[in-house]
């Protein structure tokens, strides 16, 4: 899968677990540039990024995480 198709598919898991339509993921994204990703819906993302695309992270993968583009290459190399 292409990084362009992940992206597109990973903005419209953040909308929608998010509940935020105006979200716009890049590679710089943190949980501090979105005010409604706390710790709380940082479990709900990857319990839905997992559904969504048929992986699973362990729980060190998750912790080396400093931004999307980390979480978007952990993604690509499954």
């Amino acid at each position: 899968m292409e990084r362009s198709a992940i992206y597109e598919k990973l903005n419209g898991i953040f909308r929608d677990v998010l509940d935020n339509e105006d979200i716009e993921l890049a590679d710089s994204t943190t949980a501090a540039d979105i005010e409604e990703w706390d710790s709380l819906s940082h479990i709900q993302l990857i319990v839905a990024i997992e559904k969504g695309f048929g992986v699973k992270f362990t729980s060190l993968e998750i912790m080396k995480w400093k931004n999307v583009g980390e979480m978007v290459d952990s993604l690509m190399a499954k």
